[in-house]
């Protein structure tokens, strides 16, 4: 299990049981395991969901993005909800910015 720090500093862990979900639900996420753990420390904005998780953005290459929702439940404890990948970044940018 893989633990990388949120912008607020939290671990946010992802277990083989998410990371099963997201390539079924996405399979065109299957080769890019570090790049949704990535998206977490390395990105370009931090949104609020619907449910107080929160949506990281991370662009990939020009127009396309990697979004990894995720759930903190602690100061030093989160996990990876899932992640996708979308060029709709209208969608994203109409909800609550909180980061940067």
């Amino acid at each position: 299990m893989e633990k990388v720090p949120s912008v607020k500093g939290v671990n946010i862990r992802i277990t083989s049981e998410r990371w099963l979900h997201i390539t079924e639900e996405h399979p065109e996420m299957a080769g890019l395991y570090f790049e949704v753990l990535e998206t977490i420390t390395d990105l370009v904005a931090v949104y609020l969901g619907n449910r107080e998780e929160y949506l990281a953005v991370k662009e990939i290459e020009p127009g396309k993005y990697i979004i990894t929702v995720y759930k903190e439940t602690g100061r030093d404890d989160g996990f990876i909800i899932t992640a996708f990948l979308t060029r709709r970044m209208e969608q994203i940018e109409r909800r609550k910015r909180i980061w940067p």
